[in-house]
């Protein structure tokens, strides 16, 4: 490339040199995390543990903290979460992305069995009073993280058990409950008081709350499930997804005979479809797009298929009506994609003249869920509570979760912790927390010839006879200590140094130098002084830590 001297002569050129530099990268892992957990950095910890000391038993305590400092829940969203993490991990490239979720299980229940403690913070005990309204995720990671700093937190919801839609909404062949109460317990003992059986507009008004509190936090997530919107499905057994789940799992029986018809393409209609085949009945699950469409989990696509649930794609429900043996017609149309909707889906268009029946003895619809306003309907905007992306809402009212938008699970965590960051920041003065914004590193910055193949380890499952035989068993199995051990050496490390000491082998000059106390990221120091500029340090470098330094182009020789 050309450019214009200092001295003004149009006639120069400027030759690039190649003076290395140390530049920690954003992870794809990291980037695409739900909890924006330190992916690279935990996993680095068991991965590089002999060379930094550690036995592969404090290996495993580190990594845990370090996912803990940021998620509370480490076993229960090693168990459900989709793991976005792993769909642009650099390593499938070669032979398969590494298996960070079921890494993440592992960890959370070797904290468990081993009672590990939440990792603390040194934080004085500050003035004020924190009022958390729900206690499901969201607001049990806020209360967490604001406990930890010092503040005096109380959290209030209308159910007589913690935890949510972790624990109403999450059947427990998926999440064991006594794994989820080894959670909240861990987030109790960090000095969080729960109230429960607290109906705000009942037992407690928000009025009462603000008086009690210097500040509150929303989290009352969204558990009242939409209807179908049919004539008849509201006078008719017709369930919603979330109280057909909630019913279940507060230990009630319910019969929805021997046909179900299950409406929706989500997580719970899957999970009502799989809950519901585990009582006895012949599912069918109706969704109006087609299988690639489907926002549900695949491998729990997958699950319930292997169960016995139908799928009938590309059809949506006209109307539900009772027909004259007792049972129920579902009558629905078929249905075609057409053009993207706001969603970036195709949008499906009925076919005209294309009506189907089906016949069936139950209807649950899952197709959306809303927040529960009563006793808040002051704060209530028409829908969710608009808030900013650290979760202010107004003045002392902060929120997070499905209260504010349909997510997961970890980004309604995430929303906790960030919306506790931010409130500390600004209670005590201090600079406010910035979202890492960094473009991931991708595939094409990796030597992947430095890295040997390696199968990835995949978690098994217990067989689909077994599972409907016994209805609340985990599907799911975890891996092993030895499985997550060879795990992690999979992972290539991709922005961050790991130590493989190919710089400071390939550089003539003795620019780098060994770390006394070496740690995942800082292996060798680097000195430019001597510097010879053959950018071969940059061109052997693995992972992509080390970069040409952009600004180091220097003038060359004029044009002739």
């Amino acid at each position: 490339m050309s450019s214009t001297p200092a001295d003004g002569s149009p006639f120069a050129r400027i030759t690039p040199s190649f003076r290395p530099e140390q530049a920690e990268r954003m992870p794809p892992c990291q980037f695409n995390c739900a909890t924006s957990g330190l992916v690279r950095s935990w996993i680095g910890v068991i991965a590089q543990r002999k060379k930094t000391g550690l036995t592969d038993e404090q290996a495993f305590d580190e990594a845990w903290s370090i996912i803990a400092d940021r998620n509370p829940f480490v076993a229960a969203l090693g168990r459900i979460c989709p793991h976005p993490c792993e769909s642009d991990c650099n390593r499938a490239t070669l032979d398969g992305a590494v298996s960070i979720n079921a890494m993440e299980r592992f960890l959370g229940d070797w904290a468990i069995e081993r009672a590990l403690p939440l990792p603390g913070l040194a934080s004085a005990p500050q003035p004020e009073s924190v009022g958390v309204i729900g206690a499901g995720p969201s607001g049990l990671s806020f209360a967490y993280q604001m406990a930890r700093r010092g503040y005096r937190v109380t959290v209030y919801d209308t159910h007589p058990q913690a935890g949510g839609m972790l624990r109403y909404g999450v059947p427990d062949y998926r999440l064991p409950v006594d794994v989820l109460e080894a959670e909240i317990q861990r987030i109790v003992d960090t000095g969080v008081e729960l109230r429960l059986g607290t109906a705000v507009g009942e037992d407690v008004t928000l009025v009462d709350l603000r008086d009690a509190h210097d500040v509150l936090y929303v989290g009352i997530g969204a558990q009242a499930g939409r209807d179908l919107g049919l004539d008849g499905d509201t006078e008719l057994p017709v369930w919603r997804g979330i109280d057909y789940l909630h019913a279940v799992n507060t230990g009630q029986r319910i019969d929805l005979g021997a046909r179900v018809a299950v409406v929706g393409g989500g997580n719970t209609a899957i999970d009502a479809a799989r809950t519901a085949r585990r009582g006895g009945a012949d599912v069918t699950l109706v969704y109006r797009r087609s299988r690639e469409e489907m926002p549900a989990s695949p491998h729990e696509v997958v699950e319930a298929e292997e169960e016995g649930v139908a799928f009938l794609f590309l059809a949506a429900p006209v109307g539900v009506e009772p027909a004259s043996d007792g049972s129920l017609v579902l009558r629905a149309s078929r249905m075609e994609l057409g053009e993207p909707d706001e969603s970036g889906r195709r949008r499906p268009v009925p076919i005209p003249g294309s009506a189907l029946e089906l016949e069936v003895e139950s209807v649950i619809a899952a197709v959306s869920q809303e927040p529960v306003w009563e006793g808040l309907e002051e704060l209530h905007d028409g829908g969710r509570l608009a808030a900013d992306a650290m979760g202010w809402v107004q003045g002392d009212v902060w929120a997070g979760g499905d209260v504010r938008n349909l997510g997961i699970a970890g980004e309604a965590i995430v929303q906790g912790r960030r919306a506790a960051e931010t409130m500390h920041a600004r209670l005590r003065g201090l600079p406010e927390p910035e979202l890492d914004e960094r473009p991931p590193i991708g595939p094409d910055e990796i030597l992947f010839g430095f890295h040997e193949p390696a199968e990835r380890a995949t978690p098994t499952r217990v067989p689909p006879g077994e599972r409907l035989h016994n209805p609340g068993l985990e599907v799911t199995r975890g891996l092993t200590r030895d499985e997550v051990l060879r795990e992690a050496n999979r992972c290539m490390s991709c922005g961050s140094c790991f130590g493989c000491e190919q710089c400071s082998m390939f550089c003539n000059a003795q620019c780098y130098t060994r770390v006394d106390e070496a740690g995942p990221g800082s292996y060798f120091t680097l000195s430019l002084d001597a510097c010879e500029e053959c950018g071969k340090c940059v061109e052997v470098c693995p992972c992509g830590f080390l970069q040409t330094c952009p600004s180091s182009a220097t003038p060359g020789p004029p044009n002739p």
